[in-house]
């Protein structure tokens, strides 16, 4: 499948998004728990660009391939902290948003608040919110993974 588009936009939303990320940064959120929530994210889109820079960058970060292997299923697994499931919850509600689903409970805010504080829950939500944003242009305009932005 070939991609539909080769420009990536103009420099103004370059600029723009490069302030948002720096935003999330700036939030006090432990950089890995950031990739997982995008990895995750990606991967319940169908982002292909996104799930592959994700585990590039989360291992750039010093994650472990067993994490990143079972991030799809953290539910399952022994190999995350509560801080991250609560994260890895919280990314779930907030990016399936379909008709009639339940979305962000009290139940799945209360576990995330009980590990971030505002600052950190609102840098989490960003970085939610602009994976979301980037796997929809990506699965739009048809990018192909392979890349790392």
């Amino acid at each position: 499948m070939a991609a539909r588009m080769t420009n990536q936009g103009s420099p103004e939303v370059t600029a723009a998004i490069q302030q948002l990320y720096k935003a999330v940064h700036a939030g006090g959120v432990d950089p890995l728990v950031l990739e997982l929530v995008h990895l995750r994210a990606s991967q319940i889109n169908g982002c292909s660009p996104c799930v592959f820079a994700g585990v590039a960058s989360a291992k750039k970060q010093g994650e472990t391939d067993k994490r990143l292997h079972n991030v799809v299923t953290w539910r399952e697994t022994p190999f995350f902290t509560e801080a991250e499931r609560a994260a890895l919850a919280l990314t779930e509600a907030a990016t399936r948003l379909q008709d009639g689903a339940p979305g962000v409970t009290d139940e799945i805010w209360t576990a995330a608040a009980a590990h971030f504080d505002e600052k950190q829950l609102s840098a989490i939500i960003l970085d939610i919110a602009m994976t979301n944003f980037f796997n929809r242009i990506n699965r739009t305009i048809r990018e192909q993974a392979g890349k790392a932005w």
